[in-house]
């Protein structure tokens, strides 16, 4: 039974350009916006929340060990590394937790390369397409797994 309710987000590579990069896939809003946003609806709803983000593999893959023993849930924007990094995979692996595969665009409607994703193979559930407000839609998720669980 779930008691902290502690969850992480991890953000990838280029998402710290949201609102610069590609507006007409990914949106205005930014990634700074969103977090607060998505900071505000983790109060409401009682969950302890780490909000992070990283341009490196390495990195990603060293917060997701860590996360064994810091975390409840994991919600996962790997950005263009959920199409690419068996590495990330392996260490999503080693979790014992639930994990949330986010997408800000719908990856099945882009090019062919995005609709393969390595996260998706270990992943408790995936929510793409729905822009920004999937990261509410992912915490809103959680929280009714925390109560499935309670």
């Amino acid at each position: 039974m779930a008691t902290n309710k502690r969850i992480l987000i991890l953000n990838g590579p280029n998402l710290n350009m949201l609102g610069v990069r590609e507006p007409d896939i990914y949106g205005s809003t930014t990634l700074e916006e969103i977090e607060k946003t998505v900071r505000a609806t983790a109060t409401k709803l009682g969950l302890e929340l780490t909000f992070q983000q990283t341009n490196l593999e390495g990195e990603l893959v060293s917060w997701i060990q860590n996360a064994r023993s810091q975390t409840d849930i994991i919600v996962i924007n790997a950005g263009a590394f959920s199409h690419t990094s068996i590495a990330i995979l392996d260490a999503l692996k080693l979790l014992e937790i639930p994990i949330i595969e986010l997408h800000l665009s719908n990856i099945f409607a882009r090019e062919e390369f995005r609709h393969n994703s390595y996260i998706s193979k270990c992943a408790t559930g995936v929510i793409c397409g729905f822009g920004a407000a999937g990261y509410n839609l992912a915490l809103e998720a959680a929280a009714q797994i925390f109560s499935e669980q309670d």
